[in-house]
């Protein structure tokens, strides 16, 4: 090959290795972004938690099962629309100390997730009130 051929060949390799670069540090960078985001937003929801609705809301009647975990009843909440995430939810019960008792209760859409909380472990106040 000649000189020019090689001096093109040694050019066009370097401005690869420097794009190849800048994509890789741009996607680094994307994806730090997403995640600091997603985990300031998760952070907000778990200690700032918010009504799903604000002044007049409805009521939702759901019932907690002896067996299920601080998620389900976070999924089941969420599928009822009175939280917006049940990871949260989860994570409130536990950082709080809640605990979850099984029964039927009666839930606004008003309520935060704090609040939804305290009715459910009103709940176990009432049982163990009931045990001793």
């Amino acid at each position: 090959m000649s000189d020019t051929a090689n001096d093109i060949n040694r050019v066009t390799t370097a401005i690869i290795k420097v794009s190849i670069r800048l994509i890789i540090y741009a996607l680094v960078i994307l994806i730090l972004y997403e995640g600091i985001t997603a985990g300031y937003q998760f952070g907000y929801e778990v200690f700032n938690p918010t009504p799903m609705t604000r002044g007049a809301g409805y009521e939702k009647t759901v019932m907690v099962q002896e067996d299920q975990s601080g998620l389900q009843v976070g999924q089941m909440l969420k599928e009822a629309g009175l939280i917006r995430n049940a990871y949260a939810f989860a994570v409130q019960a536990r950082l709080y100390g809640y605990e979850i008792c099984p029964g039927t209760y009666v839930l606004d859409t008003t309520m935060d997730p704090r609040d939804i909380l305290d009715v459910l472990d009103e709940g176990a106040a009432d049982q163990k009130g009931e045990k001793e």
